[in-house]
């Protein structure tokens, strides 16, 4: 194994190791629901782009260059009907989740989840400008870029590689409880798709985004209970 190749291999385990370790040690932490909103968003958005900061780092040190991890240009028609599909299906899948929440034919989302979804137009502000973009880039560079790349070549296998990148991906949400850590498990599958078809990121970038953007500041806010939190399932 040379020096680039167990870089990958140890920056890997840290994103199917370590993260999924540190959102566990953050659910169980209930002095974090008290925080301010504002200041949620600021500690993920900044612990995702040093962790985005790594990687870059990371596969720089590599041989495959960023290109192999799907930063390469696709043509506007292509890119917005990924991105149209992609979006639409998730967004739907979501609402319908949260039909069956409210009518208890789905687990409650945590009180942590109900706490990042913001209430007043500031804080939809900033969970426009800086969750949903945050997520879109660093999420899907991390796991339908350089994770999804590194376990494909290291298994010889896309599906393998979606199966197992995806999986990470769902243990990374673990302070969204079982149901949360399938729901964002499946999400980035369906992410996975054009980078596997199309050998693209970028539609995958988009859709994340558009997905974020509409379910923290429209789906959210419009399937709060009576007196109860809001049931949502796409918070980072």
């Amino acid at each position: 194994m040379n020096f680039s190749t167990l870089v990958e291999a140890i920056f890997a385990v840290i994103l199917v190791v370590a993260v999924p370790i540190l959102s566990y040690q953050t659910a169980r932490r209930p002095e974090i629901k008290l925080l301010p909103r504002i200041r949620l968003y600021l500690s993920a958005a900044i612990s995702q782009w040093l962790l985005a900061i790594l990687g870059v780092g990371v596969v720089w040190a590599g041989a495959s260059g960023f290109r192999a991890l799907g930063f390469r240009a696709l043509g506007f028609q292509d890119f917005f009907a990924w991105m149209f599909v992609l979006g639409s299906v998730v967004l739907a899948l979501l609402g319908l989740l949260v039909w069956l929440e409210n009518r208890g034919w789905w687990p409650p989302e945590p009180e942590l989840v109900y706490a990042l979804i913001p209430r007043t137009h500031v804080e939809k502000l900033w969970a426009v400008l800086m969750i949903a973009p945050t997520a879109a880039f660093c999420e899907e560079f991390l796991y339908r870029g350089f994770l999804l790349a590194a376990l494909s070549r290291w298994f010889h296998s896309s599906a393998w590689g979606c199966a197992l990148s995806s999986i990470a991906f769902g243990l990374a949400h673990f302070y969204q409880n079982l149901s949360g850590m399938a729901r964002a498990a499946l999400l980035g599958a369906l992410l996975a798709v054009p980078v596997i078809r199309q050998g693209t990121i970028y539609p995958s970038m988009a859709a994340h985004f558009l997905i974020d953007a509409v379910a923290l500041v429209w789906l959210g806010p419009r399937m709060m209970k009576d007196d109860g939190p809001l049931s949502i399932a796409s918070c980072r």
